[in-house]
């Protein structure tokens, strides 16, 4: 029985025209509960969970979107950008998606922990508990470190679309 774990995710971006061209941004979600709490770099990461072998991967990808942001994953075609392998050894599969969307109107799914460690008090911590859109210098910098590739192919993607439609 294999122990490999596995995410799915969904990348919402918009193109945004910053006067050299279209660019784009991404939403993000930084990380929730104590651990993350005062961290900025590296604390943020593409709304995305774990899944089983009996659930595809974009099923989950759908379900983590929905659950993480409390919001309906917006109409429009996924734009595969593979997998990648985080440093702890699990194995991330995001989508793009060019879509609008209000940070301010998600409600975060919650997570139930010992906190403080060894108090034997549980308390609920919201999974992601603020969401941004950002520019592909500054996700990078927010975006933990195995994560960062999805920038790169979604950044090839967005040239080639402006390069074949002549924007």
């Amino acid at each position: 029985m294999s122990t490999l774990k596995r995410s799915a995710g969904l990348l919402l971006y918009r193109v945004t025209d910053t006067g050299d061209g279209p660019e784009f941004e991404v939403l993000i979600g930084h990380m929730g509960g104590p651990f993350w709490a005062r961290r900025e770099a590296a604390a943020w990461s593409v709304p995305k969970g774990e899944y089983g072998p009996e659930e595809q991967p974009a099923a989950a990808a759908r379900r983590e979107f929905e659950e993480e942001l409390g919001l309906p994953v917006p109409e429009g075609a996924w734009v595969p950008l593979g997998s990648a392998r985080q440093p702890s050894g699990k194995t991330v599969t995001v989508w793009a998606l060019e879509a609008e969307l209000d940070p301010a109107t998600a409600v975060p799914g919650t997570f139930t922990m010992e906190w403080p460690k060894g108090s034997g008090v549980q308390q609920e911590f919201p999974e992601m508990d603020r969401f941004a859109w950002c520019a592909p210098e500054q996700a990078a910098e927010r975006l933990v470190t195995g994560q960062r590739v999805f920038l790169d192919r979604l950044r090839g993607h967005v040239r080639e679309t402006r390069d074949s439609t002549g924007g």
